[in-house]
C-alpha cells in the first residue's frame, strides 16, 4: 500500500542544456515583498529524502523489467513489409466496428473523428455492418427532424422528411413521433398535421401509427395508466381531426371511457370530446349528441367529485360557444387538401398487429433495390412540387412579359362540344381496369389518371359500368370500388350519389347486368364503404317499384344477407340510428304497403326481416266497413281499399290470392278475409261471393300468363282450402 502512492521523480532532460532549461515560464518578480511562508513539518516523521529515493529506484526498476517482458514477442515476430490494399482496410475496418458494436453498452468511447473515419472505410453496401450505420444514420435523422419541427418550420422539415426513407424507417418514425407527443402534448396538432401530410403519399406509415396508437389505449386502460392513458387519445383525437383515422374510434372510445365512469375515465373522455368534438359536430352529428347525452346522465346521476361534474359543465359551455378556442385544425396547420385526405378505417375491436419488429436493425439481402426504388419513389414526391413550383414561376414570368395581344389569344379557349376528352377518358379507365389482374394494381395505376375538373363522378361511374359488362360478377371490381370510397370522402360522396342514379334508371338494364349491380353494391354496403343512408331512396310499394326495381331489391338483399349473415343483417336494420333510413323498405305508415313490403320479403326468402311490420299490423286497429257491400265487384273495391281487410292470428286468417294485373310479373299477394263470430249470414256470403270472384280472375289470368304462375286450375281444390263449397254459395 505504502508503494503505491509513491510517485516517480520526473527524469531531467537529456539534450537539453541546463541553462536553457526552463520547465515553465516564471512571473515577473513582484515590487511587493512576498511574505514569508513556512513549511508545516512532516507528520509521523515520515519524511526522509534517502528513503524515497531507494523505494523509487527499485520500482523504477521493477516497471523496465516488466516492459522489457512485453515488448520482447514483438521484436521476435517477423516484420510484414507488404502494404495493406484496400480489401484488407475494409476488412479491419469491419472487424474493428463489428468490436465497438459488440461492446458493454457505455463501456467504449470512441472519439467523432475516430468513428467517422471508421465508418467512411467500410464502403461495401450489401454488407451487414454499412446496412448497421445506415440504420443508425436513418435513426439519428428522424428524431432529429421530428423534435425539431414547429408550426413555423413543418413546411421546411416535411421535404427533409421525405429526403429519409421512411419505407424502410416506418417503425422508427412512428416511435419517434410517439415519444416526442407523449413528452409534449401541447404540440399534438402540429405532430397530426406531419402525420397527415406523410399519410398523403406513404398511407402504410399513417396506418401503422393509428394502430400503435390504439394497442397503446388499450395497454394504459387496463393498466390504469393515466398519463399514457391521455397521451394516446390526445394523439388519436389529433389525427381524427386531419381526418388520419375514422371519427367512428374516437366514438369507440369515448363510449368505452364512459361505460363504467369514473373521476379519472371522465376526464380523459372530456379532455378527448374538446380536442374532437368540432369535427364529430361537422361529421357526424348523431354520435356528437349520443355522447353528450351519456355525459348528462353523469352529471346527473353518477357519484363523481365536484371538480369532475365542474369540467363536463365546463365541456357543455365549450359546445355552446362552438369549440371556438378548440378548434379542431388550425389554420396555419390545415395543408392538406380535403381530396388528398386518406383516411384509415380502423375499430378499436380489430386485431391488430403492431409491427415491433420495424423497430430494430434487420440485415436485407435486396438492400440497393429497395434503396433505389425508394429513391424513384421520392423523385415523385419531391419532384412533383417542384415541377409546381417551377411550373408557377414560368407563369408569372411569361405573364408578366406577354403583351396585350398574347394576352388576347390566351383568353380565347377552345372548347370540344364532341366530349372527345370525355370518351378518352372513359376508354383510359376501362382499358386500365381491364388490363389488371391485382385490384391494389387496378387502383395505383386509376389514382395516377389526372381528372379534369367537375369530372370526377365519371371514375365511380365507369366502375360501375365496367362490373355491369362483365358475364358475371366477380369480387376484382368490388374491391376496387372498396378501396376507393375508403382512400377519400371525395369518392366515398360520388358513389353514393352513382348509387342514386343507377337505381333510378334500373329499369334500362337486362338482367345480367342488373345482377352485377346489385351484388356491387352489396359489397359496397357490407363493408361500409358506402354509407347505408343510400337505402333511403327505396320505396317499397306497389305504385314506386317495376319488376326490374324489385329484381334489383332482392338480390341487393340476399347478398347483404350472405355478406353479413342473417343475424348481424337484422341487427343493422334495426339500428336506432339509421332506422329512418330503411322506413321506405319496411313502410308501417300504410297497411297496404305494409303487406305489399311483408309478401315481398317473404317471397325471396327474407321473413325475418318483417317481423317489426308483422307485429305492427298485428296491434294495428281494425278499419271499418265504409257502406253495405252488395255485390262481389263492389266487395273486391273496397278489398282493393284495405276496408274489407283484417288481421288475426295465423291459424285463424284465410288467405285468398290476388294477383297484379302485371302480365310479365305477375305478384302474389296474400289478403286475410276476416269474418267475425257474430257477422250476419249475409254479409258472410257477400264476402264469400268476393272471394269466389277473385278465384275466376286468378284463373282467367293464369291462362293468359301459362307456367308463370304456382298451379291453381283446380278450382274445388282451392275452394276447399278456402273452406268454401257451393251449398254455402246457393244458398
Amino acid at each position: 500500500m505504502m508503494l503505491s502512492a509513491v510517485r516517480l521523480p520526473t527524469p531531467p532532460p537529456q539534450d537539453i542544456h541546463l541553462s536553457s532549461y526552463n520547465p515553465r515560464k516564471r512571473s515577473p518578480p513582484s515590487r511587493s515583498p512576498s511574505p514569508v511562508r513556512r513549511r508545516s513539518p512532516p507528520r509521523n516523521g515520515f519524511g526522509g529524502g534517502s528513503v524515497l529515493k531507494d523505494v523509487s529506484s527499485k520500482v523504477a526498476d521493477e516497471r523496465e523489467r516488466h516492459l522489457t517482458e512485453r515488448l520482447r514477442p514483438r521484436a521476435t515476430e517477423p516484420v510484414d513489409s507488404k502494404p495493406l490494399t484496400a480489401e484488407d482496410k475494409q476488412e479491419l475496418a469491419k472487424k474493428e466496428y463489428n468490436k465497438l458494436l459488440s461492446a458493454r453498452s457505455g463501456g467504449t468511447y470512441v472519439p467523432p473523428a475516430r468513428l467517422r473515419a471508421l465508418q467512411s472505410q467500410v464502403t461495401d453496401k450489401a454488407s451487414k455492418e454499412y446496412q448497421r450505420m445506415a440504420w443508425e444514420a436513418l435513426k439519428k435523422s428522424i428524431n432529429g427532424l421530428v423534435n425539431k419541427v414547429s408550426v413555423g418550420n413543418i413546411k421546411n422539415i416535411v421535404p427533409e422528411l421525405f429526403g429519409e426513407n421512411l419505407v424502410r424507417g416506418k417503425g422508427l418514425f412512428c416511435r419517434s413521433i410517439q415519444r416526442s407527443q407523449a413528452q409534449a402534448l401541447p404540440f399534438s396538432p402540429v405532430y397530426a398535421a406531419m402525420v397527415a401530410i406523410v399519410n398523403t403519399k406513404l398511407p402504410q406509415v399513417g396506418e401503422l401509427l393509428v394502430k400503435r396508437l390504439i394497442v397503446q389505449f388499450k395497454k394504459a386502460f387496463k393498466r390504469n395508466d393515466k398519463p399514457v392513458l391521455r397521451a394516446s387519445t390526445t394523439f388519436l383525437a389529433q389525427l381524427t381531426n386531419v381526418q388520419v383515422c375514422h371519427e367512428m374510434l374516437a366514438a369507440q372510445i369515448l363510449l368505452l371511457l364512459l361505460h363504467h365512469p369514473t373521476d379519472d375515465s371522465v376526464e380523459i373522455a372530456v379532455n378527448l370530446t374538446k380536442e374532437c368534438g368540432q369535427h364529430l359536430e361537422e361529421m357526424n352529428p348523431a354520435i356528437a349528441n349520443a355522447i353528450f347525452d351519456q355525459f348528462r346522465h353523469i352529471l346527473n346521476d353518477s357519484d363523481i367529485e365536484t371538480r369532475t361534474q365542474n369540467m363536463i359543465e365546463v365541456l357543455f359551455q365549450v359546445r355552446k360557444d362552438k369549440y371556438k378556442k378548440n378548434v379542431s385544425v388550425p389554420e396555419d396547420l390545415d395543408l392538406v387538401e380535403e381530396e388528398d385526405q386518406i383516411t384509415h378505417r380502423i375499430g378499436l375491436d380489430d386485431e391488430l398487429d403492431v409491427e415491433d419488429g420495424l423497430n430494430i436493425f434487420k440485415y436485407d439481402s435486396e438492400f440497393e433495390e429497395h434503396e433505389e426504388a425508394y429513391r424513384k419513389l421520392k423523385s415523385e414526391i419531391l419532384g412533383e412540387a417542384d415541377g409546381e413550383e417551377d411550373g408557377d414561376e414560368y407563369e408569372s414570368v411569361s405573364g408578366s412579359e406577354s403583351g396585350p395581344d398574347e394576352t388576347a389569344e390566351r383568353e380565347l379557349e377552345i372548347k370540344d362540344q364532341t366530349n372527345t376528352d370525355l370518351v378518352n377518358l372513359r376508354r383510359t379507365i376501362y382499358l386500365t381496369l381491364k388490363s389488371t389482374v391485382e385490384f391494389e394494381e387496378a387502383c395505383h395505376k386509376l389514382m395516377k389518371i389526372t381528372l379534369p375538373p367537375g369530372q370526377e363522378s365519371e371514375l365511380p361511374s365507369m366502375i360501375v359500368e365496367y362490373c355491369s359488362q362483365e358475364k358475371t360478377y366477380t369480387k376484382f371490381i368490388g374491391l376496387v370500388g372498396e378501396r376507393f370510397a375508403k382512400l377519400n370522402r371525395l369518392w366515398t360522396t360520388e358513389f353514393e350519389a352513382s348509387f342514386e342514379h343507377y337505381f333510378s334508371t334500373i329499369h334500362r338494364f337486362e338482367t345480367n347486368r342488373l345482377r352485377n349491380i346489385a351484388r356491387f353494391w352489396g359489397h359496397m354496403l357490407s363493408t361500409d364503404a358506402t354509407g347505408w343512408h343510400v337505402l333511403s331512396i327505396i320505396h317499397l310499394n306497389e305504385e314506386e317499384t317495376t319488376s326490374s326495381s324489385r329484381i334489383f331489391i332482392k338480390i341487393l338483399i340476399q347478398d347483404l344477407a350472405e355478406a353479413l349473415g342473417m343475424a348481424k343483417l337484422q341487427t343493422r336494420l334495426k339500428d336506432p340510428l339509421q332506422h329512418s333510413y330503411f322506413e321506405g323498405l319496411f313502410p308501417l305508415d300504410n297497411p297496404r304497403d305494409t303487406r305489399f313490403s311483408i309478401n315481398y320479403f317473404t317471397s325471396i326468402g327474407m321473413g325475418g326481416l318483417t317481423e317489426e311490420m308483422r307485429e305492427h299490423l298485428k296491434n294495428a286497429p281494425k278499419p271499418a266497413a265504409h257502406g253495405v257491400v252488395n255485390s262481389p265487384q263492389a266487395a273486391l273495391g273496397h278489398l282493393h281499399e284495405g276496408t274489407l281487410v283484417g288481421v288475426e292470428s295465423d291459424e285463424h286468417r284465410l288467405d285468398v290470392a290476388l294477383a297484379e294485373r302485371d302480365l310479365e310479373h305477375p305478384q302474389m299477394f296474400l289478403v286475410h278475409l276476416h269474418s267475425g263470430e257474430n257477422a250476419e249470414d249475409g254479409a258472410r256470403h257477400t264476402h264469400l261471393a268476393a272471394a269466389h270472384h277473385l278465384l275466376d280472375q286468378i284463373v282467367a289470368v293464369e291462362a293468359t300468363v301459362e307456367g308463370t304462375w304456382p298451379t291453381m286450375n283446380d278450382r274445388y281444390g282451392f275452394e276447399a282450402s278456402l273452406g268454401i263449397n257451393d251449398l254455402e254459395l246457393r244458398s
